[in-house]
């Protein structure tokens, strides 16, 4: 019986945490309405709680990767959702009366707290799945199957937020309580199924207080340097190419950076069906990960997002193509005629959708006892997201023009293209990475009697 067959309950577990990520983090962005209607915050504030989570991972991920190291990738899934159970409970409380006055402060408190949980998780579901599948083209295909119940979970988020915000000039924080439940209770319920679930896990190395110092890391690989910078670049692709499809439609054909005036409502619906692209991107990444390798999946995703993004920069503006929106809110599906450079840059989406597993999966191979640390350093590199994102938005400042800011994201792709042929390589082949026996009994024997 494969290792798969052997591990199908830790396997449905990780698939489960990745959906649970997706949920709590997409919480945020509904969340910024209702920010900005009940604390009188600004477009910029209101986005706080997303801040909020990626400085969190900025903060997190190397703790987390030691964490892993130090009690294994059960307990520290444990400690995850223990955290992020603090986490739900603190937004909540931004929404009691008697925290009027503080209210604000609470909730940033509360989504940074959340971002803790999530980097925490990240960083065990990950390489988990890439175990359990025994890496290679398996464990980016698990990875690649996690990450459609995590498109999923997102999808359903936007559904059931539209739902309960209802009038966007009226929602309050107690509006989106029911949701806050969900996710609590969603963690207390796996808290206690991973607590009485048997996961076989690799050991983690020990490291005696005398014993001479690794002369090796993670870092000593290249392919892995290349891998996390990889992922700091993915982030500017991801999130900056739906960030400034809404910002261009939406600005006002006369302003510094002049746009097509579009109504933001309908804009908003348009967008999110970048989101549904990657939904629909994932599970065909999924259905084909165990036969095609990352390297091939990477490649191919990124010379169709260079030549997506390429058609939509330079595609006249004046030809206009009918594209549809989905008002998850009433569940309905509404048209809108944009340019069809634009329509391009939306389906990117189904590009971006493979790219996290796939460069997860060629940063870690061949690592073996560095894979724990490895995991905690790539999720640290989430946080490329504002960064990318804000030297989009200089450029758009710069040029005046936002389809000149996506240049960024042309260099963003063109770096993952050369990842996949040349860097993802492991040309650091001579470093051993597998343990001794005595280390493993000596780690099994510290894990059983913590």
């Amino acid at each position: 019986m494969s290792q798969q067959s052997k591990q199908w309950g830790a396997i449905i577990i990780m698939i489960a945490l990745f959906a649970m990520i997706a949920f709590v983090t997409n919480l945020c962005s509904p969340m910024a309405v209702i920010v900005k209607n009940q604390f009188g915050a600004s477009n910029l504030e209101s986005q706080i709680g997303n801040y909020g989570n990626f400085i969190a991972y900025l903060v997190m991920g190397i703790p987390s990767g030691m964490l892993i190291k130090r009690f294994g990738y059960k307990k520290t899934a444990l400690l995850a959702l223990l955290v992020g159970i603090v986490g739900i409970f603190v937004q909540w409380m931004s929404g009691w009366e008697s925290m009027a006055n503080s209210a604000f402060a609470v909730y940033l408190v509360g989504a940074f707290i959340g971002g803790f949980c999530m980097c925490m998780l990240n960083t065990v579901v990950n390489p988990m799945l890439n175990i359990l599948g025994g890496g290679g083209n398996k464990g980016n295909q698990l990875i690649q199957t996690g990450g459609v119940f995590n498109s999923a979970a997102a999808v359903a988020v936007y559904i059931l937020m539209g739902a309960m915000i209802g009038d966007a000039a009226k929602a309050t924080v107690s509006d989106a309580a029911p949701a806050l439940f969900i996710a609590g209770a969603i963690f207390i319920v796996a808290f206690f199924v991973i607590l009485f679930t048997h996961i076989e896990e690799p050991a983690q190395p020990v490291v005696k207080k005398n014993a001479k110092k690794d002369p090796h890391s993670a870092f000593s690989f290249r392919h892995f340097r290349l891998g996390i910078l990889g992922i700091f670049l993915y982030m500017g692709i991801e999130v900056g190419t739906p960030t400034y499809i809404l910002q261009y439609l939406t600005a006002a054909p006369d302003a510094a950076t002049p746009g097509m005036g579009m109504d933001a409502g309908i804009v908003g619906l348009i967008v999110a069906v970048y989101w549904l692209m990657m939904l629909v991107g994932r599970f065909v990444g999924s259905s084909i990960g165990g036969k095609v390798s990352s390297r091939s999946m990477i490649t191919v995703a990124s010379i169709l997002a260079l030549v997506l993004l390429l058609f939509g920069m330079f595609a006249p503006t004046t030809s206009m193509v009918n594209v549809p929106g989905i008002d998850w809110g009433n569940l309905s599906v509404i048209w809108a005629e944009v340019p069809v450079g634009i329509f391009a840059f939306i389906l990117i989406g189904l590009c971006t959708s493979v790219m996290w597993g796939g460069i997860f999966n060629m940063a870690v191979e061949g690592l073996g006892k560095y894979t724990a640390i490895a995991s905690g350093a790539f999720m640290t590199m989430v946080f490329g997201c504002a960064v990318m994102v804000a030297i989009q938005a200089w450029v758009a400042d710069l040029t005046g023009s936002y389809m000149a800011s996506y240049w960024v994201v042309v260099f963003c792709a063109a770096y993952l293209l050369f990842y996949a042929l040349i860097g993802s390589k492991n040309v650091n082949t001579d470093i051993p990475t597998e343990e001794t026996l005595e280390e493993k009994e000596e780690a099994t024997q510290i894990l059983d009697s913590i």
